[in-house]
């Protein structure tokens, strides 16, 4: 039993079927080169159990081998009665055939454990593939409703079996701070737990009676990390300052401007930010370092997202500080804030990744920017001469509700179908080649104030999280009648993987959260709202 080599998400670049495929059993050798010892030991304790398998090493069978010719992610496979030739351009590109083996397999395979006899055979034929962008990725947002370990790495797997290579972590909120600081206790202590949760939309002011919390010991993000890497995804830690700070400031009321109360239950942007002062300053190295000893990508998240000036107007810390550091107003402290952030992060050769805020007053040289509000900030950057990611709200938010249905789990946000998801394009038009070249690839993000579970995570990003994976694997022409075709194949694996996705009937009537209204918006009050939130830009050096 196999599955067409035309089921397959995301589509590969080349695929050329022939009659006569390889049949897997109990012999079937798999030879890899040394520098694949971990991708075959993935294999092995993946594929092996479904299949019945134990891939023996030897020659034959399955072949894994590095071809420095081929792109760095690409890869070429050949299947043929004799055995399976699997090249990649690195040990990645590899990994990428080896998941493209998986989904040539019946869903049966993808489980954990061996429900079917088989036989199980890949079908005949070459498969020629590369990804567009190198950068495809994911952020999940651990802060306002915190996930255990086992969803995070659940998910890693999940975005790995679609190709995706980029886990940007969330850490941190004014709804709750997930990580330990050395020397900063409270932080977990306080920090990381709050007296109750909205449910719903803010404009209800509706919440709950329970405490909500948790945060990540040094192992866990050692695991986390680990566990990516495995699987050939990064993990971009972010931390996001100056604003978004309540938690931080909850636990210690002298980073801020003279709050003094609890990690904030509500949904919506905080007031409450660092006061910029000396204490303040040393706080944010000392979590930039921590970051860069548990995260070892080049990457390091500082957010700088909608952060209120008003505590600074009247703020004697955040006065002083303008005063000695020449500052024409306190609009332009956060931009010479993020300036020493980067500094910082230089010294460690670490570069500020950041949301597309940062551009006001000129974002630092080398920073890499997360374009989200709409298409305009992406456009923006690259012309400034930066490099960006582009994770506009308007197509790849997948907190956004799904459809117009009023069944939908707390309908927030512009409908995102996934026909919409589907037509997204990271690079923006009228940008020159040259500035498109900018544009490192795309990514989707998951909010989580409405996504109290992994379960609930599950049904926003899927499916549409696999036709976002091919939106940034494959090319700038794609056709969605055709993606549409592959889908219900696809839905099966998701299946067989335990994933909670929302049927392509809309939603059902367990999935429904009438404790926790929503608030739907319409694309056009969206877009006007996205001109007034990005007029800074007009001012901001290109």
């Amino acid at each position: 039993m196999s599955e067409p080599l035309t089921s397959l998400v995301p589509r590969p670049a080349l695929v050329l079927p022939a009659s006569d495929g390889f049949p897997l059993d109990l012999t079937t050798a798999l030879d890899a080169t040394p520098e694949l010892a971990e991708v075959a030991i993935w294999l092995r304790g993946t594929l092996g159990p479904a299949v019945g398998c134990p891939f023996p090493p030897g020659p034959g069978g399955i072949r894994l081998r590095v071809d420095p010719a081929l792109p760095v992610e690409g890869y070429a496979v050949d299947i043929r009665p004799a055995g399976v030739d699997l090249h990649g351009g690195s040990a990645a590109g590899v990994f990428y055939g080896v998941q493209t083996l998986r989904q040539l397999l019946p869903p049966a395979t993808l489980r954990r454990a061996r429900v079917g006899h088989g036989p199980w055979t890949l079908p005949g034929g070459r498969i020629e593939d590369a990804p567009r962008f190198g950068w495809r990725g994911v952020m999940l947002d651990v802060a306002r409703h915190f996930m255990p370990v086992a969803d995070v790495l659940r998910l890693i797997d999940l975005i790995a079996f679609h190709k995706l290579n980029v886990l940007h972590l969330h850490l941190t909120d004014d709804q709750g701070w997930r990580l330990e600081v050395p020397g900063w206790p409270r932080l977990t202590s306080v920090g990381a737990w709050r007296p109750a949760t909205m449910l719903g939309s803010r404009q209800h002011e509706r919440y709950d009676t329970r405490p909500h919390g948790g945060f990540y010991s040094d192992d866990d993000l050692r695991e986390i990390v680990a566990f990516a890497a495995a699987r050939h995804v990064t993990v971009v830690p972010e931390v996001d300052m100056p604003g978004h700070m309540q938690a931080a400031i909850a636990a210690y009321p002298e980073l801020g401007n003279g709050y003094a109360g609890p990690v904030r239950s509500s949904w919506g942007i905080s007031r409450h930010v660092l006061n910029l002062g000396p204490a303040a300053l040393d706080f944010c190295f000392a979590v930039l370092d921590h970051l860069c000893d548990l995260f070892p990508g080049e990457l390091i998240g500082i957010g700088g997202d909608e952060c209120p000036v008003d505590e600074w107007q009247d703020s004697p810390i955040a006065q002083a500080r303008i005063r000695d550091e020449g500052l024409a107003a306190p609009e332009r402290l956060q931009s010479w804030f993020t300036a020493r952030l980067a500094g910082h992060l230089a010294e460690r050769g670490r570069r500020v990744f950041g949301w597309d805020e940062i551009l006001a007053g000129g974002a630092p040289p080398g920073a890499v920017i997360a374009a989200w509000r709409g298409a305009g900030p992406a456009a923006h950057a690259a012309r400034a001469g930066h490099t960006v990611v582009s994770c506009p709200d308007t197509s790849v938010y997948l907190d956004y509700r799904q459809s117009d249905d009023p069944a939908e789990p707390t309908p927030v946000g512009t409908r995102l179908t996934l026909a919409d998801v589907y037509a997204f394009d990271p690079v923006p038009s009228g940008l020159t080649p040259e500035q498109a070249a900018l544009i490192l690839g795309g990514q989707a993000n998951l909010w989580t104030e409405h996504m109290e579970s992994a379960r609930r995570v599950d049904y926003q990003a899927f499916p549409r999280l696999c036709a976002f994976a091919e939106t940034v694997w494959g090319p700038a022409e794609r056709d969605f009648a055709a993606f549409s075709s592959r889908l219900p194949v696809h839905l099966s694996r998701l299946d067989a993987l335990g994933v909670n996705y929302r049927p392509p009937t809309g939603p059902r009537p367990w999935d429904g959260r009438p404790d926790a209204p929503g608030h739907p918006r319409t694309v056009e009050d969206r877009l006007a709202e996205l001109r007034e939130m990005t007029a800074d830009l007009d001012q901001a050096p290109a």
